[in-house]
């Protein structure tokens, strides 16, 4: 007997939210991450769920249609990490002209079928708050609906749910070795703890810009599809205006960046779209790349933004299908889940290309097709399932807010605020029976205890702490080197 049904490789948006939709059926799954959950591309998205207002004149009408149907599905199941946000589009004259803008945002509102977001309005940019940061040239713009989503919480909160369902969690731990031997999969892969090898019926590669080398350890080819890799880096710069509307500008070369309100004292621009030579192991914001987004910023913004003004970027490698497009803005995000080859090497799933927005699509078609081998297996459910700490409404997050300063009245209103954006109804669970700070343990600073992070390391497989400060938050913003390294010292010592 094998020791799993299916064995995931790849923690990312994809293969956690595979491994946690699959366990919800009854599979017995292990996710093998090589480095921490959302290490590499799910952590550096521009972190909204949208359909993608440019990818319409690409026609990629069934993709963008698929993606604005799953905003407010994916809204309701995670209403502590999401949020709807009214994006602000101003005219630029020199562009794409008005009427184009409004004709493509009218499609947008009504393609998929949106129930709570609000529609589309025009502003006049003198008369409104969010034309003050603006250049004077700018006076008319248009205000549409996205959401916002913590797109590595959201990945955290899938691993976990998964686990609770049953599956095993594995971060830091690397495929290096696998093989269809007598009617199933052998894997080897890497730990702390040395070499170890695990059997089952299925496989599942959701290993992102390195899935064509897990099928190298897996001695197959890669067969019809490719991949195209393609860099997409963003910088954090302090807040740019006094409002909590995200901008969306157009660009002479035809793409588009956004500048959105990031970590309440912060704004985040991005992104770029380039073409990436090399190993997706290590993957940085270039200095080309950080000057292309202050200039693009500073086209539109009264105050230029300078490159001395960053406090960090960061840089990701999408694992895009390529469909042979020319340029890399214009390469399409939509996705492809297929069985490797003729069967001959084994029952294989590759998951090429996808967003974040359609990760539950996917992993619903995904298991779909894992579940034809288990008749068994019960059917999909993760439509209406909130993850971890989301069980309240979408306008209940006030709410939330005041039970927990009413329980633990030391918190003041943000860092309430912080928890109940990180973990929702869970927060009270992770403050347990505390009566005053003294209870938390020690201070890393920005806010981080010793329970929280007790709480990380034991519910969302945080080891590190990048893991804590940069992925299941982003307290690294507000922590100098000594209080991170003193976090990582303490983390390894218990």
């Amino acid at each position: 007997m094998t020791d799993f049904d299916v064995i995931i490789i790849g923690g990312g948006v994809n293969g956690t939210g595979i491994a946690r939709d699959a366990a919800g059926r009854g599979l017995r799954v292990l996710l093998l991450e090589q480095n921490d959950l959302a290490s590499g591309t799910s952590s550096g998205s521009t972190k909204l769920f949208h359909g993608g207002l440019r990818y319409l004149e690409y026609y990629e009408f069934k993709l963008v249609r698929q993606a604005l149907k799953e905003r407010e599905v994916l809204w309701a199941n995670m209403p502590h990490i999401s949020k709807p946000l009214r994006f602000i589009l101003p005219h630029h004259r020199g562009l794409r002209p008005a009427w184009f803008l409004r004709l493509g945002l009218y499609v947008y509102d009504y393609i998929g079928g949106r129930k709570k977001l609000p529609a589309t309005k025009t502003l006049k940019l003198s008369d409104h708050v969010v034309g003050a940061a603006l250049k004077p040239e700018f006076t008319k713009a248009f205000e549409y609906s996205d959401c916002w989503v913590n797109d590595a919480r959201l990945v955290a909160l899938n691993a976990r749910d998964a686990a609770t369902r049953g599956a095993t969690v594995l971060t830091r731990a690397k495929c290096t070795w696998m093989d269809y031997v007598d009617g199933q999969w052998v894997v080897e892969y890497e730990t702390e703890a040395g070499t170890q090898r695990a059997t089952s019926t299925l496989a599942v590669n959701a290993a992102g810009p390195w899935l064509e080398t897990v099928l190298e350890s897996a001695e197959s080819r890669q067969g019809k599809f490719g991949l195209r890799l393609v860099r997409g880096s963003h910088i954090v710069v302090p807040k740019l205006f006094d409002h909590d509307q995200p901008y969306i500008f157009q660009q002479t070369d035809g793409r588009i960046i956004f500048a959105i309100p990031y970590e309440t004292d912060f704004t985040l621009i991005g992104t770029t779209d380039a073409d990436h030579i090399g190993t997706a192991d290590k993957v940085e914001c270039s200095n080309e790349e950080a000057a292309y987004l202050c200039g693009a910023a500073s086209e539109y913004f009264k105050t230029p933004v300078k490159i001395d003004q960053i406090a960090w970027k960061y840089s990701a490698v999408r694992p895009l299908l390529d469909d042979g497009k020319k340029d890399a803005a214009s390469a399409t995000r939509d996705y492809i889940v297929r069985w490797h080859g003729d069967g001959s090497r084994g029952p294989l799933l590759n998951i090429y290309g996808g967003k974040i927005t359609t990760y539950r699509k996917l992993s619903e078609k995904a298991v779909g097709m894992l579940v034809e081998h288990f008749p068994d297996a019960g059917g999909a459910w993760t439509t209406h399932a909130p993850l971890p700490g989301g069980d309240f409404p979408t306008d209940g997050l006030s709410a939330v807010h005041v039970s927990l300063r009413t329980a633990f009245p030391f918190l003041d209103a943000a860092w309430a605020d912080r928890l109940v954006r990180s973990y929702g109804t869970d927060a009270a669970d992770m403050l347990d029976d505390a009566k005053s700070v003294a209870d938390l343990g020690h201070d890393f600073g920005a806010t981080l205890y010793a329970r929280e992070v007790s709480w990380l390391m034991q519910n969302e497989f945080a080891k590190r702490a990048d893991d804590v400060v940069w992925r299941r938050s982003k307290l690294g913003l507000r922590m100098d080197a000594a209080q991170i390294d003193a976090l990582d010292k303490w983390m390894l010592a218990v």
